[in-house]
């Protein structure tokens, strides 16, 4: 069984992912930051590919970005760096990044590679539906990922329904169209979870961009099945260069 399909199988809610971006603080860090996320109770990892004009980033995670990419992050290093991660890491991995790179890499490959590291499965916020459709959506299953779609505020229902139905593994649901790590009116994103709620999609849904605390990740997870912490992570290891007590103080109080 696919280990997102399993985990979401056994664990119904509070599933929490968090965001790290690979070769951040330092090119080397990236397998002791999974390692961290995976030992202080995180559910998911999402995996942040390097990108020099990542679109639906915030400041926090563009500057990440900025860093890991002087640091020499590329995708041939990071697959080098994940060769074999699998004998430390069991909790499911995806990775989430910009079409552009991708396709600079070779999309196959890099299909490919991902499946054979032990990747689960992909986020690309800027692959449309209809390209999905044509040509990228079967390459990514012929490789057994799981592709994550994401929907917003302003996803009209049938849309919802027609995202829902391409994905595999899980919906994104984005709380609002600001960028990660901007403050949100949680009652309106509550309002948005009790609507998507109501469509009975057969995937299921984590909340991403503004949870960052113990009282928005319960909040979130209300109507949900989870939720996604990117920038208040990030920002835990730019305020303490200890990975291990970075993680550890940062997570304690959301999972307690």
């Amino acid at each position: 069984m696919k280990r997102i399909k399993e985990l979401f199988e056994s664990k119904k809610q509070n599933i929490l992912n968090v965001y790290c971006t690979a070769g951040y603080p330092e090119l080397n860090s990236t397998l002791g930051v999974m390692k961290a996320l995976q030992d202080n109770g995180v559910d998911i990892i999402e995996l942040g590919m390097p990108y020099s004009d990542p679109l639906a980033d915030g400041p926090v995670i563009q500057a990440s970005s900025l860093v890991a990419l002087e640091n020499g992050m590329t995708l041939k290093e990071l697959f080098k760096q994940l060769k074999g991660f699998r004998e430390n890491i069991s909790i499911p991995v995806v990775l989430m990044g910009y079409l552009n790179t991708v396709i600079q890499y070779g999309f196959e490959k890099f299909c490919t590679d991902a499946a054979a590291t032990g990747i689960d499965g992909l986020i690309l916020p800027d692959l449309p539906m209809r390209e999905y459709d044509s040509y990228y959506g079967k390459i990514i299953r012929n490789n057994n990922l799981d592709f994550i779609f994401l929907v917003t505020p302003e996803t009209s229902e049938e849309r919802v329904h027609e995202l829902d139905k391409r994905s595999s593994g899980f919906i994104y649901a984005v709380s609002s169209s600001s960028t990660t790590g901007s403050e949100k009116n949680m009652n309106e994103v509550e309002d948005y979870l009790k609507r998507l709620e109501g469509y009975k999609l057969k995937n299921p849904i984590l909340v991403g961009f503004g949870i960052k605390d113990k009282k928005s990740f319960r909040s979130a997870c209300t109507h949900a099945n989870g939720a996604i912490i990117g920038s208040a992570y990030i920002r835990a290891l730019v305020e303490n260069k200890d990975i291990a007590a970075a993680t550890r103080d940062f997570l304690t109080p959301v999972l307690n």
